[in-house]
């Protein structure tokens, strides 16, 4: 059996006042749409066609670098006619199965919920998603008869006082067998308020056949509200965020407050970890055992082994900490850092490129770039490592139990061999070999009886 979906994008989303297609502004760090397909293609045996309209170019390209993008298919919508249109573009696509209708501004559906409605659909059944609401103003009403049969939906601009009262609303989700679409679809009218072709009116084409729409409803509410302007798309954020909240909670990790934590990718957990105040974890993100994070972090594509503790105000991408490692506060970690097992990276310290061993120590105000750096060596506050040359990057090697003075400039390619110590204030440009002190500062000059220049009071 195959299942084909039909995702509306097609939309400007005039009231977001921006160029960008509305289904392309992001939540949870991913646009509106990609949300929609990643929870459609988790539907067994779906393909999906996605309508694009407005900014199509911009919304196939986006959704080409999707996870199942080959599952795609891309139908345009050149004329704006309304939902029944859109889905019309669709038709030569189309399997002979069932047709699941989404909307590329609905982002939190779930696929449980999805589940359901097609699991009602058969020859005899189509199926509607509907959501009681305390303000329906601006939804499509379920008007049913006096069997309480689902037997239309009336749009707010064409319903009448009685119709207005009804609070059970359209979310404009529904299922149906590929025949039915195809038999109602040619059948739509635009006689209406909008002089549009709704979708909607399929319900009151099934009544007529004889088909039962069978309605059911999501677990909240919040799973089918869609965007259509920024104060929208800040509610859904939060929604979104609460939700991946709770998720963690219930796996046991200690949220410090779950208003103020966001998770805009994946993250893998394991037990006893603290997140504090502000922290933001993007793309995919490894938490291990006993792992604590200080307030105002961001954490991108890194694994933080167990006890690691990352202190307030750090910035990690494409980061592996070692086992019992810290760093911070005020540390930036730039890809291609590895930290071993309780090794200390402190405060205004930044690293790209560089591994540093067990137990090695950076404390202060130091930028180690293209290093590789032995265990147990210390590195002293205000220690660079000059790599890049103007053109090319180059690499530091530093060995084991290695003392760098503070304030030294470690010129690339450069060895420190093991047990060797920088005299502070150094700049080395040569090897150093094994257990050699190295000094290479300026010699210091004192005068006597030094007068300092007076400003002169005509000048």
């Amino acid at each position: 059996m195959s299942l084909d979906v039909v995702i509306l994008a097609a939309g400007q989303g005039t009231r977001m006042r921006s160029k960008t297609p509305k289904v392309l502004h992001p939540l949870a760090g991913r646009p509106l749409v990609r949300h929609v397909v990643d929870t459609a293609l988790s539907l067994d045996d779906a393909h999906v066609h996605v309508v694009i309209g407005h900014g199509g170019d911009s919304v196939r390209d986006a959704l080409a670098m999707a996870d199942g993008g080959s599952a795609l298919s891309f139908c345009e919508q050149r004329e704006q006619k309304g939902t029944g249109h859109a889905v019309a573009q669709t038709l030569g696509g189309l399997g002979d199965d069932k047709v699941l209708v989404l909307y590329g501004d609905v982002p939190l559906i779930q696929t449980r919920t999805l589940q359901t409605l097609l699991d009602q659909v058969d020859e005899q059944h189509m199926a509607l998603l509907t959501v009681t609401l305390e303000d329906p103003t601006g939804y499509g009403r379920i008007v049913r008869d006096d069997r309480q049969a689902v037997t239309a939906i009336v749009e707010h601009k064409d319903a009448d006082a009685a119709q207005r009262d009804i609070r059970e609303c359209n979310t404009g989700i529904m299922a149906m067998t590929s025949a039915q679409l195809t038999r109602w679809l040619p059948a739509l009218s635009s006689d209406n308020a909008q002089a549009e072709y709704y979708l909607t009116d399929v319900i009151a084409m099934a009544a007529a056949d004889g088909v039962e729409v069978r309605a059911s409803q999501p677990s909240s509410p919040v799973e089918v509200e869609g965007v259509n302007d920024r104060r929208q798309l800040a509610a859904l954020e939060r929604a979104y965020q609460r939700r991946q909240a709770e998720h963690l909670m219930s796996a046991g990790v200690g949220l410090a407050d779950p208003a103020r934590f966001d998770l805009r990718g994946d993250v893998t957990v394991g037990r006893d970890i603290h997140i504090d105040i502000n922290v933001i974890l993007e793309g995919q993100v490894t938490l291990e055992d006993d792992v604590v994070i200080g307030p105002n972090c961001v954490i991108k594509d890194s694994v933080i082994r167990r006890g690691a503790v990352i202190k307030a105000n750090s910035h990690l991408e494409g980061v592996e900490m070692g086992e019992e490692s810290d760093c911070g506060p005020f540390a930036r970690l730039r890809p291609g850092t590895r930290l071993g097992a309780r090794a200390h990276v402190g405060n205004f310290v930044e690293t790209k490129n560089a591994r540093l061993a067990d137990g090695v120590k950076a404390g202060h105000l130091t930028y180690l770039g293209d290093a590789e750096i032995g265990a147990g060596t210390n590195v002293g506050a205000g220690t660079i490592t000059c790599n890049y040359d103007g053109a090319n990057k180059h690499r530091t090697q530093i060995g084991e139990n290695v003392f760098v003075g503070s304030n030294s400039s470690l010129v690339a390619p450069v060895t420190i061999g093991n047990g060797a110590t920088i005299a502070a204030g150094s700049t080395i440009t040569r090897e150093v070999e094994e257990d050699e002190l190295a000094i290479g500062r300026s010699r210091q000059v004192v005068k006597q009886g030094w007068q300092r220049p007076v400003k002169n009071p005509d000048s």
